[in-house]
């Protein structure tokens, strides 16, 4: 059993973290930036350290000072949480040359799909359905032009390699808006992630976006632990996530989860993580990435099939074996994100204090966050400050008990997605299960 577990990330994940840990009696050591000096995960842990300026390159992106606080406590694992450093190869290496376990994939693991071309390459070598594409990083506007005409065939998406959040992203109709869309996501790609490089696929009209999530341990052994519907979204960001989907049938579910497990399988993967795949109307489906971490949306795979994701990821890593049997859901839960955006002004972030807190309660309501009355919320991270799970027996059910939750739940000081959330549980398409990643582009806020 790990001695003291030292959280590299922030807000809602590190106090999540902190809870099982402390549940397994484990010490904790949390991590701040001096923006976040009043956040609940420093007041929960069992020790503190201030690694830096409120950016995130000051603070929980310097693997140097992260490194440091590690060592001063004496911990032997770090948890890398999501987003930031949770998947850099560089920083679980770095781990692992001074003795500290990496909670998570090895470096190469997460290389491996880390690089979204040499992971639809190795998709390709392991069976797993890939969206046809240039199999490659575009070389040239004259090459990108050359496929998209004669051989993938337009709508087409330019996709940056090292990419994510919807950076380097850019959907193409027709030739004549090819050019400028080729030179946009470089320069995109570039500026966000240090890396040009962009490579073209197939655009899936009417998608949705249903992600597998799996596990794997030191000896092998792989299960997939079913499906989360994570298709309503705002450029390319999840909104709203679910389990099951209201698309899925059995044989589907079947396929998408033999795939998932070749995917993970393919590269040996020692951890949790997510294979994400989109998925027509006729319910093909394709390969789209890996997450290798914890899913920001773990939570509600947890309430479906009663596991403990985080727990599983700390003994994967302790070496102890998974069950190697597939889970599948007995409930039907549903997650809100709660963001701090305006959604009547294009969702645009709202930082602030929050003046006024009440959360829902009740049976089938989970909340999991890291603010209360009188936080500061600081402009310089992710906009989300909690999320909102409900599960019950069937999806109807879930829809209403969100409603009625979101409805109890009052947060004043700061402009939130709750309002939004509120009118799309009452909207027909969602209700009847009818939406794709499009849903967005055609929904209004009353």
């Amino acid at each position: 059993m790990f001695k003291k577990v030292l959280i590299a990330n922030r807000g809602e994940i590190a106090l999540r973290v902190i809870r099982t840990c402390r549940e397994m009696g484990i010490k904790t050591v949390a991590v701040y930036s001096t923006a976040d000096k009043d956040s609940l995960h420093v007041r929960f842990a069992d020790e503190a350290v201030c690694i830096g300026k409120p950016a995130g390159v000051d603070s929980y992106l310097n693997i140097p000072h992260i490194m440091a606080a590690a060592e001063i406590t004496n911990a032997d694992a770090v948890h890398p949480g999501y987003g930031f450093l949770a998947e850099n190869a560089k920083f679980s290496q770095i781990c692992a040359d001074h003795g500290i376990k990496f909670i998570g994939p090895t470096p190469d693991m997460i290389n491996n799909m880390g690089d979204k071309i040499t992971a639809k390459e190795t998709m390709i070598k392991a069976g797993v359905p890939v969206v046809p594409g240039s199999g490659g990083l575009l070389e040239s506007l004259e090459q990108a032009k050359d496929l998209a005409k004669n051989h993938v065939g337009y709508p087409v998406i330019l996709k940056a390699t090292a990419g994510g959040g919807g950076k380097g992203m850019r959907v193409v109709w027709e030739e004549s808006e090819l050019e400028r869309a080729y030179n946009t996501a470089k320069a995109e790609a570039a500026a966000s992630f240090k890396n040009d490089g962009i490579y073209m696929e197939k655009f899936v009209e009417e998608p949705r976006h249903i992600e597998i999530q799996v596990a794997g341990d030191q000896y092998g052994n792989v299960c997939h632990l079913s499906e989360r519907d994570c298709s309503i979204q705002r450029r390319h960001q999840k909104l709203v996530e679910e389990s099951p989907s209201p698309f899925m049938t059995d044989e589907l579910r079947e396929k998408m989860g033999a795939a998932a497990i070749k995917a993970a399988s393919a590269i040996n993967y020692e951890s949790v993580g997510t294979i994400e795949f989109l998925v027509d109307k006729h319910r093909n489906f394709y390969f789209m990435e890996m997450n290798t971490r914890i899913q920001v949306e773990h939570c509600v795979t947890e309430e479906v099939v009663n596991f403990d994701l985080i727990k599983e990821q700390i003994k994967i890593a302790l070496g102890e074996k998974i069950s190697g049997k597939n889970y599948f859901p007995q409930m039907h839960a549903i997650e809100c994100r709660i963001n701090a955006e305006d959604p009547y002004n294009d969702f645009r972030p709202s930082p602030g204090k929050i003046t006024t807190l009440h959360t829902p309660g009740g049976h089938g309501v989970r909340v999991d966050s890291h603010v209360y009355t009188g936080y500061v919320i600081p402009p310089y991270y992710d906009s989300m400050i909690g999320k909102l799970i409900t599960v019950a027996q069937t999806r109807e059910e879930a829809i209403d008990t969100m409603y009625r939750a979101l409805s109890e739940y009052v947060i004043e000081g700061v402009k939130t997605t709750i309002p939004f959330h509120l009118q799309l549980m009452k909207n027909e398409d969602f209700r009847s299960g009818n939406f794709t990643t499009k849903f967005l582009e055609t929904f209004k806020m009353q």
